[in-house]
């Protein structure tokens, strides 16, 4: 390969080692340094600024000393959950309007998968057994509010198209975020909803299930859309004036559980 212009060379390095892991497969690996600085034709502290590059963007992990070297993590739906959850935070965007953002998107979700010709196979036994697990943590209100969110979590995931599925699960975990910290804190003092609620609210998911299964897509998208209003409102009511928080590591770490990835 050609020597890399001098002019922005870390910059140049790290924009072909993005393509790379954007391009490869899972088990992309990157070369050592000193085999990067000799394809490249540029000097360590070159290679070393470009790895820093990617770093910051959480696209590599750099490990130094005698075992160092860099590992690749590829994109995924945490990583993206959490920038969107960055910059929603950084501009102050409230709950509320996290909530209705939600409102308008999840519930297309549900219709989706209502429509898919595969549902009885590849969606309604998952959104059963989700519903089922949510039956037996009635009584626990911080678990029943985690295995709850589940099912919010398959309705979007299991939706046919990928664009949809990466940008609503990045809002839904966000908001299972919020609520998460909700349910602690309200188990903490006490005040969590009565029994009769959580039941209601496990009511609304079998009824959804059963909408799914049956393919009755409009009807899903109207009760997805009336279970969510009823639910966040929970919400709302305690933290209605709060900014959206991805910065802190129970934000980061009910994300990352709700995707199932890293980040």
């Amino acid at each position: 390969m050609s020597r890399v212009p001098q002019r922005r060379i870390a910059e140049t390095v790290a924009a072909e080692l993005r393509a790379r892991i954007l391009a490869g497969d899972d088990g992309f690996r990157l070369p050592a340094q000193e085999q990067l600085v000799q394809e490249f034709g540029v000097s360590h502290p070159s290679v070393r600024e470009a790895l820093r590059i990617l770093e910051t963007e959480g696209l590599v992990t750099v490990r130094r000393g005698s075992v160092g070297g860099a590992e690749v993590h590829r994109p995924d739906g945490a990583s993206a959950a959490y920038h969107l959850g960055l910059a929603l935070q950084g501009g102050r965007v409230t709950l509320r309007d996290l909530a209705e953002g939600l409102q308008l998107l999840e519930p297309l979700c549900a219709a989706e998968c209502a429509r898919r010709p595969d549902r009885a196979e590849a969606v309604v036994p998952a959104l059963e057994a989700s519903v089922e697990a949510s039956a037996g943590l009635l009584d626990d209100g911080v678990a029943f509010t985690r295995a709850a969110r589940e099912f919010h979590d398959l309705l979007v995931a299991l939706t046919p198209n990928a664009t949809v599925r990466y940008v609503v699960s990045g809002l839904v975990a966000l908001w299972s975020a919020q609520e998460e910290a909700w349910a602690e804190v309200r188990t903490g003092l006490g005040e969590y909803p009565s029994r009769a609620q959580a039941e209601d609210a496990l009511r609304a998911h079998r009824r959804l299930a059963g909408l799914v299964a049956a393919g009755r897509a409009d009807d899903a998208e109207r009760t997805a859309r009336a279970h969510l209003v009823a639910t966040q409102r929970l919400v709302l009511d305690r933290f209605d004036g709060g900014i959206v928080n991805a910065s802190s590591a129970g934000s980061r770490q009910a994300m990352q559980s709700a995707l199932g990835t890293r980040i």
